[in-house]
């Protein structure tokens, strides 16, 4: 059997789960694999006494991981709410890991998501064959979730239609979702709870009814405070996934990664690092997660038509499509910050150059 590309959480980190749980003596609420002291140094990192050391999952105030855990030990469901590339996807799946073994109970929010996705289906051959009945019934992973005590995640919750999203207001207040073409109702197991991503700049957002906003604890995740956490960030991430992808190059240098996020966090402050010039800020988010891609982009380019070690002309392409999203508006912002910033700082000529023919 082939290799999967991307691992569950679960199985990736399945060592540290598993280490956690031979040391975790502190009280576990119904049905969770660790205790919540036990699911933050999982998310936070650290080291255990016999030596295994944690790697941290998130990088960031350790205060808001205890407000979601603990958030999730109540009957109140957690909204991770933050702007694209504030890892709110990676935290909910780290969660729901740590807590229930499980990552896969996940319902992917679109502007298409129906009904169905959230409560139940059916096999229509089954219902042609014998009319609804059980086998017939198809449950949605919020429901499998509900009957087996596990977290269910939802992502990106304001891109669901609102009367799809008012569906889990029953589900969410009562713990129960009736089935009445059955006469039956699916029941919330002890344990069972909801994590639910929403980012706040996403065209066509849908908002939430003050009904659902009710059944929810909310956690803002903030973009990183420093340049170094998010260079941290990203040196973490772009290894990761350099390994699971099988990138035959070297890891690259820190200083590529220092320019590349030094570039993102100037563009998405609209203003220099040493807080001089006053830049004019593009239409994307320049997040986190968009630098990873841009690393990980060049990572690939040295690996494969270069000697294997990164270089400005492996990031340039990259950078400039993270940048310009609007060719017209876009394209101005990036050219005056080339020749505004770029060209004028030290030891950056190299980027420059590579910039400018493609640019």
């Amino acid at each position: 059997m082939s290799e999967v590309q991307r691992q569950h959480a679960e199985n990736q980190f399945a060592h540290e789960l598993e280490a956690l749980a031979k040391f975790d003596t502190k009280q576990k609420p119904p049905m969770w694999k660790l205790s919540p002291w036990a699911v933050l140094t999982y998310l936070m990192g650290g080291k255990l006494e016999n030596g295994v050391e944690i790697a941290p999952k998130y990088v960031g105030s350790s205060r808001l991981m205890q407000i979601a855990v603990a958030t999730l030990a109540t009957d109140r469901a957690l909204l991770l709410l933050g702007v694209p590339g504030t890892a709110k996807s990676w935290v909910s799946e780290h969660l729901s890991a740590a807590i229930s073994g499980d990552s896969t109970m996940l319902v992917q929010g679109t502007a298409g998501t129906s009904e169905e996705s959230i409560r139940y289906g059916w096999n229509y051959a089954l219902l042609l064959k014998d009319g609804p009945s059980s086998a017939a019934l198809v449950e949605s992973p919020v429901v499998k979730a509900m009957r087996q005590g596990k977290i269910a995640r939802l992502e990106e919750l304001t891109r669901i239609p609102a009367d799809v999203q008012d569906t889990l207001i029953t589900i969410l207040s009562e713990k129960t979702l009736p089935i009445p073409e059955l006469g039956l109702e699916a029941q919330a197991v002890k344990g069972f709870n909801l994590i639910a991503t929403a980012n706040n700049r996403d065209k066509g957002v849908n908002e939430l009814s003050s009904a659902l906003k009710r059944r929810f604890n909310t956690v803002v995740l903030p973009v990183p405070d420093s340049i170094e956490d998010e260079v941290n960030i990203v040196q973490t991430r772009v290894a990761s996934l350099g390994r699971a992808l099988e990138i035959p190059a070297l890891p690259p240098a820190l200083e590529e990664i220092r320019r590349v996020v030094t570039v993102f966090r100037e563009l998405r402050d609209g203003v220099t690092s040493d807080g001089k010039t006053k830049l004019k800020t593009p239409t994307g988010t320049m997040s986190t997660a968009e630098a990873i891609s841009v690393m990980n982009q060049g990572l690939s380019l040295a690996a494969h038509f270069g000697d294997g070690t990164m270089r400005a002309n492996d990031v340039a392409a990259g950078l400039i499509g993270a940048v310009i999203k609007d060719p017209v508006q876009d394209r101005v912002v990036w050219l005056e910050y080339l020749e505004t910033v770029v060209k004028e700082r030290d030891g950056w000529k190299d980027i420059y150059r590579a910039c400018r023919e493609l640019s």
